[in-house]
């Protein structure tokens, strides 16, 4: 790719510069491939993407430089990308969101070199009301992401327990995160309680492997289930965007067999993947996290 192109995107035109500006210096990726990669995994990451507010999370200067989140649109965009207006209410202000509608959108926002794409667990129409209940399991060194897979199986089969159905991913970083769609009416305040009491459930039963506090000192060699993630102000990184890692790294839809042939191999490797990875599995499963923007399931009317 040369360095300053034109590209036409569904009828859009679309001024892409620096392409081959290197993003990650150990591996020599740069913005062009970042942009190619967005464009080649766009069927899959597109409908994750859709109606939600994004936080986008830039770096400039690459995976080593100073990087700076950005959660209101740029003035400068394109009149054609959509925003949301969410009241923020850190800010006691209205922000306006961009949202990454189509691949036109995508591209531009690839091209600001918005490496990590960070949503809201609410579409824009009721920012209220969560479509899934998310925990991050994010483990204390030594504690890798073995040391997760343990835990996700843990807490699938207590969801299981629960009559919900969860998906796992990877963070595309050091941790697991499980997945439990909903797509009916609860609220924020119902998932945040639930996650809690099931991350303190955990905590009581493995006391030497998992901890619910939030405290970083109590994690060293455990596993932290972040349940605060179910809040209508935090964003998590989106199925399938990349990571800004040493590597290319993305977070990956996993099956639950792959969680437990990773514990039983006691192999990290197994649940890395880096973008090409993640290109060759998509042509191969499709979209293995599909069932998270479309199940309907409702939480337990009790629980203890």
């Amino acid at each position: 790719m040369a360095n300053k192109a034109e590209l036409i995107v569904e009828d859009r035109r679309i001024q892409v510069s620096n392409l081959d500006k290197v993003l990650y210096p150990k591996v020599g990726f740069t913005k062009g491939e970042v942009i190619d990669y967005y464009i080649r995994v766009a069927s899959v990451l597109l409908p994750h993407l859709k109606d939600r507010p994004l936080t986008m999370k830039r770096y400039p200067d690459g995976v080593e430089g100073e990087f700076f989140y950005e959660k209101n649109c740029p003035e400068y965009r394109p009149k054609w990308v959509q925003t949301a207006q969410v009241w923020s209410e850190s800010n006691d202000r209205i922000m306006n969101y961009c949202l990454v509608q189509d691949l036109p959108t995508l591209v531009w926002a690839a091209n600001l070199a918005d490496l990590e794409l960070h949503t809201s667990l609410s579409r824009k129409d009721d920012m209220t009301c969560p479509t899934m209940m998310v925990f991050d399991l994010d483990p204390g060194a030594p504690a890798g992401i073995i040391q997760c897979c343990q835990v996700g199986l843990w807490l699938r089969d207590l969801l299981g327990k629960m009559k919900l159905k969860s998906f796992a991913k990877t963070s595309g970083s050091k941790g697991l995160q499980i997945y439990v769609p909903l797509n009916t009416s609860v609220t924020y305040d119902e998932t945040k309680d639930l996650s809690r009491v099931l991350a303190q459930h955990l905590d009581r039963e493995h006391p030497d492997r998992v901890t619910s506090n939030m405290s970083k000192a109590v994690r060293k060699g455990k596993v932290f289930v972040d349940w605060s993630q179910n809040d209508e102000h935090k964003t998590t990184i989106c199925v399938y965007s990349l990571r800004a890692r040493e590597e290319p790294t993305v977070s990956t839809p996993v099956s639950w067999n792959e969680v437990e042939n990773c514990l039983k191999k006691k192999n990290a490797d197994l649940l890395k993947f880096r973008f090409d990875q993640v290109l060759e599995r998509v042509e191969k499963l499709g979209d293995v996290f599909e069932a998270v923007e479309r199940l309907k399931q409702k939480l337990p009317k009790k629980w203890k």
